[in-house]
């Protein structure tokens, strides 16, 4: 096992051979880097020489390294570039001619302004993949504003439908809208791969705007919008589409999720909280009419928790195969047994300090598994061997460090 990951494959790993750069910062773009880089790409990360990836500043740090670095930064060769300098470029071109993909999330018409266009880059590789992450999209009328998750967790319509039905529209306390962008531009990627390669395709540029991936998550409110003039509302813990579906409080001051999409989970547990005669109701027969019952279900279930220790309640969920699940902070996910199984939470050594706790590769691969080789590196640390390997010595190296482009 290397990072609980069985190493029972061919040896080789999935994306091994794939070169990408990753031009971007902060998180939707870096996180679709490391996605592709756990799985084996070869991911050179560019940061500016000077201020280098904010993430590297950003939440918690111990001994002066950034703790979120150590994170977004593993499996990453580090080199700083200033690509707004002519050094600075022509490196870029040089490190694109050896590439497969290039991830950046700069304004539109930013690499335009700086000599390094879509048009430019695929005049040096013919075959890149440019995925190109913004807040807005690479035209519109809103395209060159700074967008960051925030924004497309309130434009979307999550926030609207987030939050307790007399209060306010509420946010996500972590980056939503970025995780579930980065999810999708690693897929797009791997799409765009798989076409180059397997239909003899050249490389393309991909447009994505975090505005939208999050859009498509949210359920059918386009749809059902545009067909029946329906617009969700806020219902805090509840479903507007099943019942018994909320948080509970335990009787040890702990608190469980119940879900009851299926229609059998909700005749479980109806059963196991002593109230089978609501089973033979009608409105039961249906997620939506229970839904409609959510106070009356919930009091059933709320109080016969209530009563009981965590323990217990999740002891007779699962005899009774119905669906439930403690509610964790972070201390508890570190000591549940499934998770341990699973080494959701790996160990990593690092040069910086020592064995680091952080969460693992996001599946699991029977032939190409994914691994952690190592986490965050220190700013710039691979530049000499990156610009080694395209050919500039070390008087032409010392040549762009005096001229601020590395």
């Amino acid at each position: 096992m290397r990072n609980g990951i069985p190493e029972s494959g061919t040896g080789a790993k999935a994306l091994e051979g794939v070169r990408v750069i990753d031009a971007a910062t902060l998180f939707a773009g870096p996180l679709a880097a490391t996605i592709l880089g756990d799985f084996g790409a070869e991911v050179i990360k560019i940061e500016h020489p000077e201020r280098g990836d904010p993430v590297r500043d950003h939440g918690h740090s111990k001994d002066g390294h950034g703790l979120w670095w150590k994170i977004v930064g593993r499996n990453k060769k580090a080199i700083t570039l200033n690509l707004k300098t002519d050094g600075g470029r022509d490196v870029m071109l040089d490190l694109v001619r050896t590439a497969d993909v290039l991830i950046e999330n700069f304004r539109p018409g930013t690499l335009e302004r700086w000599g390094l266009s879509p048009e430019v880059l695929h005049e040096a590789n013919p075959d890149l993949v440019i995925a190109r992450v913004t807040g807005f999209g690479q035209f519109g009328p809103y395209s060159n504003r700074p967008g960051f998750g925030t924004l497309a967790e309130s434009m979307s319509g999550f926030a609207a439908i987030t939050g307790q039905p007399d209060g306010p529209p509420t946010l996500p306390p972590f980056g939503l809208a970025d995780g579930i962008t980065a999810l999708t531009t690693a897929n797009a990627v791997l799409t765009a791969l798989y076409h180059r390669q397997a239909h003899g395709g050249g490389g393309q540029v991909l447009d994505l705007a975090i505005i939208e991936p999050i859009l498509s998550l949210i359920g059918p409110q386009a749809t059902v919008y545009d067909q029946l003039g329906i617009m969700q509302e806020r219902t805090g813990n509840r479903s507007a589409n099943n019942a018994p579906r909320n948080t509970y409080k335990t009787a040890d001051d702990k608190w469980v999720a119940i879900s009851t999409s299926a229609q059998s989970i909700a005749e479980r547990v109806m059963r196991l909280v002593g109230h089978p005669e609501v089973i033979d109701e009608p409105w039961f027969a249906s997620g939506k009419g229970r839904a409609e019952h959510g106070d009356l279900l919930d009091r059933y279930v709320g109080d016969w928790i209530a009563e009981r220790d965590l323990d217990t309640v999740v002891e007779a969920f699962e005899k009774a195969e119905a669906a439930v699940a403690p509610i964790y902070d972070i201390s508890q996910i570190f000591e549940d047994p499934q998770y341990r199984a699973l080494d959701t939470i790996t160990t990593v050594e690092d040069p910086d300090l020592g064995p680091l706790r952080m969460t693992n590769v996001m599946w699991r691969m029977s032939e190409t598994p994914g691994s952690i080789e190592w986490s965050g590196r220190s700013q710039g640390a691979d530049t000499d061997e990156i610009l080694a390997e395209l050919g500039y010595g070390e008087d032409a190296r010392k040549q762009l460090r005096d001229r601020g482009a590395i």
